[in-house]
């Protein structure tokens, strides 16, 4: 991002330039944030020749004439010369003008009121050298765009003034093509009339030719294309740096203690459900945020002792079904006939067996934004509507409300879930000596899961550290490292460790937790490979009898994973060569095109590959050519490929 400003700053900084330059971006990522915070103040901090540099600053969203940029312009320039306004805004560190000022200083001007008497400047007026001009949303100007761009070229070309333009380019695109479609369209067919084109036999589409016939005769985008190539001598790609911008975002919120703590707190999953939307809109970020002010005094106000957890997950749910609404990516009516969380999970297990669109959707919806966070109470019909309405419903809140505290009540939540899900100075003095000791007892017992064990041991340790237990460190973290070891023996892998870790948000002891952490690490690690073996034992067995059993479920969960370290190399062989001709040959290609897809994820299983290789080779060693042993012997060949995309450096010889 810094090397996009100082190319930006060494177009102004340059003596002489007959050219404009463009920004260019998507809608809603932060463009004219960009101009405000990042480039208009390094410009007005820079002189030439003793003087300092002014910007101009223009939107053309709506501009229905070229005679509105004038005014705006005229406008912007006057009231920059006005020395007892230049005043006011330096000593209010004012640094652009309000619209609504703007149009009060207009009419004064209009009027005859003048702001300190002085005459017209015309040195001042007529001095181009110092100033920047910076045309805002090219693309949402209700003005021809060439008309625009050859507008902007005289300021450009005959007077040097630089100038600065913001747009986003696709959606120009999409609009000289898709204006006055309807006459476009008539014409075009006429003329194809006229020509015989529409009774000719052919292969194209109809749909298509009349397509290259408006390309033809109304070819915008080429007159675009010219007058953009002698105007713009450089085009910069905008990419946000989303965390500066999101973090910027937050600040608004500074002064709401409560929520911007918890907001900072869960920054992550601001950023995460982002960036799984799809989009770079950070508009509708701004106003999802919004809402979630709301949406958080109420919960607050009404209920709060509401636990963490569900906090979370009403943020991650405001701004998931903002994106998916306001996005266009969804009619608004996907959401209207869930009536509540209990019809939602209702809808996810029923969209295994029934694939209609809106049972589809629903799915992807709840894979896309709730992928590795787990929480029960996930869709909340009152943020829904108020998402989709601009009503809040205060009925259906308290009915969504009762629901999640009667289901999720904190006061029956094990002691454990208590500590992971809710600030822990709201568990009462009386409370938190029984909390800590049920805990305790869990642990041993091993019914806690191995990350859960994890992040537990990280507030003990900070308990331990403020006075709030009193234990000693080294013993606790014996404690939890033998009931890790409990709770592996009945355990799941942990596949979203990071993530896991990450809500844990208080300060830990170094070295101890460090040692928790290994063991973690290690005992999951042990995990994961129970896990595969399963899974190995799980797929494979369907060679050779049902094998598309066996393609649907190794493409689906096997391609980027190194199966084959998990399973015997020997029975791994014999259930290849009593598979049919035509299904070593699809296996084999199958890997070739995994090796190739997913080259490093599957490197541990070569040991493997090599060991199954040797043994195909020993087996079709001497023995009379058969259809089977040629095809055995070029998925022996096939696998000496994908070992050699390994070189000997991954594969050392001495077993």
């Amino acid at each position: 991002m810094e090397d996009l400003v100082e190319s930006i700053l060494d177009y102004i900084r340059a003596d002489y330039t007959d050219y404009a330059i463009m920004i260019n971006g998507e809608w809603g990522s932060g463009k004219t944030y960009f101009w405000n915070h990042k480039i208009r103040n390094k410009i007005e901090s820079m002189s030439l020749n003793g003087k300092r540099y002014r910007t101009i600053y223009m939107s053309l969203y709506g501009i229905s004439n070229l005679e509105e940029i004038s005014k705006k312009i005229f406008i912007e320039t006057t009231q920059l010369m006005d020395k007892n306004l230049k005043k006011y805004m330096d000593a209010n560190g004012q640094i652009s003008i309000p619209e609504y000022a703007k149009t009060g200083l207009d009419m004064a001007n209009f009027f005859g009121v003048t702001q300190n008497g002085d005459k017209l400047d015309y040195a001042e007026f007529f001095s181009t050298d110092d100033k920047v001009l910076c045309f805002d949303d090219l693309e949402r100007a209700n003005v021809d765009v060439i008309d625009i761009l050859g507008y902007i070229n005289n300021f450009v070309e005959h007077d040097h003034i630089k100038t600065i333009i913001i747009c986003n380019e696709k959606e120009l695109s999409t609009k000289l093509k898709s204006s006055n479609l309807e006459m476009k369209t008539f014409i075009a067919t006429y003329l194809l009339d006229k020509e015989g084109e529409l009774v000719k036999k052919t292969d194209k589409p109809m749909v298509e030719r009349i397509r290259d016939q408006i390309e033809y005769v109304f070819d915008k985008a080429n007159d675009y294309e010219r007058i953009k190539e002698k105007l713009i001598g450089e085009t910069f790609e905008y990419a946000p740096e989303f965390n500066y911008i999101i973090n910027g975002i937050l600040m608004r919120y500074e002064r709401y203690p409560e929520l911007i703590r918890f907001l900072r707190e869960n920054t992550n999953l601001i950023v995460s459900t982002f960036h799984k939307s799809g989009t770079r809109n950070l508009r509708i970020l701004k106003h999802a945020l919004n809402d979630f002010k709301k949406i958080f005094d109420m919960v607050n106000k009404a209920y709060p002792n509401t636990n963490n957890r569900i906090m979370q997950t009403m943020l991650i749910f405001t701004i998931a079904i903002s994106f998916e609404i306001k996005a266009g990516k969804v009619t608004k009516d996907k959401f209207i006939n869930i009536n509540n969380n209990e019809e939602y999970k209702a809808i996810l297990v029923s969209s295994r067996v029934f694939m209609d669109n809106r049972q589809f959707y629903i799915k992807e919806f709840d894979n896309t934004y709730y992928y590795n966070f787990k929480a029960e109470y996930r869709f909340f019909k009152f943020i829904e509507i108020y998402v989709r309405t601009r009503i809040f419903d205060m009925k259906v809140f308290k009915e969504n409300m009762e629901v999640i505290i009667n289901t999720v009540d904190t006061n029956k939540l094990p002691g454990y879930k208590r500590l992971l899900t809710e600030e822990y100075w709201k568990i009462s003095d009386d409370e938190f000596e029984g909390v800590i000791e049920e805990v305790i007892e869990n642990v041993k017992q091993g019914s806690i899961e191995p990350v859960e064990i994890v992040k537990l041991f990280a507030y003990f340790s900070y308990f331990i550290k403020r006075g709030l237990i009193d234990y000693d460190i080294k013993a606790i973290k014996s404690v939890f490292l033998t009931g890790m070891n409990m709770a592996s023996l009945t355990a799941s892998y942990c596949e979203n460790v990071e993530e896991q870790l990450d809500q844990v948000s208080v300060e830990t002891v170094g070295v101890e937790m460090e040692e928790v952490l290994k063991h973690f690490e290690e005992i999951n690690e042990k995990l994961k490979d129970k896990m595969y073996q399963e899974k190995a034992e799980e797929i494979f067995k369907f060679i050779p009898m049902k094998m598309e059993s066996f393609y649907d479920k190794f493409a689906k969960e096997c391609m980027n994973i190194p199966i084959f370290k998990y399973y015997d190399v020997f029975q791994m062989f014999q259930r290849i060569s009593c598979a049919s001709n035509e299904d070593i040959v699809t296996i084999k290609e199958m890997l070739a095109d995994r090796a190739k897809k997913y080259t490093k994820e599957i490197e541990p299983e070569m040991k493997n590959i090599k060991k199954l290789k040797q043994v195909i080779d020993d087996y079709i060693d001497g023995k009379e050519t058969t259809i089977k042993l040629v095809m055995l012997e070029e998925f022996s060949n096939e696998l000496g490929n994908i070992l050699d995309r390994y070189k000997t450096k991954l594969l050392p010889n001495k077993e």
